[in-house]
């Protein structure tokens, strides 16, 4: 391979797993899959690290196993990021130009990009991306590159992510005692929409909706910008509880039978159709509806995609949908839910897969709409890389791969304002699948 691009990594911390990628442009600028790696995630709820030992073991089980498949060693990651603390507001901010010509250079608009973090914040947040909108200059509004541009006053839309620092910390702290070093944090549903979102659908209008275990997220493009994004704490987690609460079965069974058996539709299950369950410690089989079922799921998901529309007619371009939503994560794999969403929104509605920028031998596995965010997150780092040579910043200095003896002495350096203030045991998902399915 003698592409000129460096390998990237990238973690995707989810509720129900952890994933390690490691790829490589070519020069078709597709992302070549060199290793992957996965593991259950015990230790994240909704998308926020509740147990630091639990995220660590399994981010370093995902790391070996890419790691072993690409024999490529890795000191520095791209780490995904959401949860239900994440927000974000929309500001502006202006700034005059002062040199002779009076033409406005990229310098500028690092200036006004960089003056944004100054913002006002509440009590433990800090932001994570500031994210121009458009410009306006002397009053001409509604200019995406005023860079070259003469005028004396340069003013400036951003959209604004922020994230709890606790939250933010915790995540680091993770990387870091796994032995490796963070190089950027980044927003999963902007890391989905670059991996399954074509040029054509950013700028006619696209929703991007990434269901994933603990959370929703979603990302609302027009006219190629980034209009809108958030977080809803609810996930397929929470279709698999009320399946297990409203049948009175275990939560491996109620995840499978999710999985194989559910429908968001009601009306496309038959009235006959049932599936049994093994009984709880030698009770007796349990038949379940596969009708009863669907109505259970459909409730749920219809919560979920009003939540889901309420976000999008608060970004204020709900009626600019021209290429409707896509939908990614592993949620978007229940049976119709597609015509669900197609019936609940009145959008067009499409699934997301990252097989247009991905090549190489385990291209195939990676396509699916589980590892949308994964190879999202490089797609973002080699983005940022390119920012990076462009703007003629330093490279990020690397860091030593650190063990976690090392890093739990240098953790009692950190401010104590830093730390996660109530680690407590939580609920844990047994993955294990139920046997001896039985339809009649």
């Amino acid at each position: 391979m003698d592409s000129k691009f460096k390998t990237i990594a990238a973690i995707d911390i989810g509720t129900t797993k952890i994933v390690a990628i490691i790829g490589k442009k070519d020069d078709d600028g597709k992302i070549e899959i060199l290793g992957i790696g996965k593991a259950q995630s015990l230790g994240v709820k909704r998308g926020v690290v509740l147990n630091i030992e639990d995220t660590v073991n399994a981010i370093e089980k995902a790391v070996k196993e890419a790691v072993e498949k690409s024999k490529i060693e890795i000191e520095d990651v791209y780490v995904g990021i959401a949860g239900q603390h994440i927000k974000s507001t929309r500001t502006s901010g202006q700034r005059y130009i002062e040199n002779e010509e009076t033409e406005i250079s990229q310098k500028d608009l690092e200036i006004l990009k960089n003056d944004m973090y100054k913002i006002s914040l509440e009590a433990g947040e800090e932001i994570l991306h500031v994210l121009p909108q458009a410009y306006s200059v002397d009053n001409e509004n509604g200019i995406k590159h005023p860079v070259g541009i003469s005028g004396k006053r340069l003013v400036g839309n951003f959209h604004i992510v922020i994230g709890k620092t606790a939250s933010i910390n915790n995540i680091k702290k993770c990387i870091n005692r796994a032995g490796l070093s963070v190089n950027s944090l980044i927003l999963e549903p902007m890391a989905s929409a670059f991996a399954v979102l074509t040029k054509d659908e950013k700028s006619t209008g696209v929703a991007l909706v990434d269901i994933g275990g603990g959370t929703t997220d979603i990302a609302v493009f027009y006219d190629g910008v980034i209009r809108h994004t958030s977080v809803i704490p609810f996930g397929g987690n929470v279709i698999t509880t009320d399946i297990m609460e409203g049948f009175k079965i275990l939560e491996r069974f109620a995840e499978e039978l999710k999985i194989q058996y559910g429908s968001a539709l009601p009306e496309m299950a038959k009235d006959n159709e049932v599936v049994t369950i093994p009984g709880i410690s030698g009770r007796p089989p349990k038949e379940i509806s596969l009708k009863s079922l669907a109505f259970v799921i459909n409730a749920r998901m219809k919560e979920i995609i009003g939540a889901i529309s309420f976000q999008i007619d608060e970004s204020g371009f709900g009626k600019n949908l021209g290429a409707g939503i896509v939908l990614t994560g592993g949620g978007a794999l229940l049976h119709n839910l597609t015509q669900l969403f197609a019936f609940e929104t009145g959008h067009d509605i499409k699934i997301g897969l990252p097989q247009k920028y991905i090549t190489g031998e385990y291209a195939e596995e990676v396509n699916k709409t589980i590892f949308a965010t994964s190879v999202g997150l490089i797609l973002q780092g080699y983005e940022e890389e390119k920012y990076q040579n462009i703007d003629g910043n330093k490279p990020k200095k690397k860091s030593k791969k650190r063990t976690k003896k090392s890093q739990k002495e240098n953790d009692a350096e950190v401010p104590m304002k830093n730390w996660l203030k109530n680690i407590g045991d939580f609920f844990v998902e047994d993955d294990n699948k139920f046997q001896d399915k039985e339809e009649k």
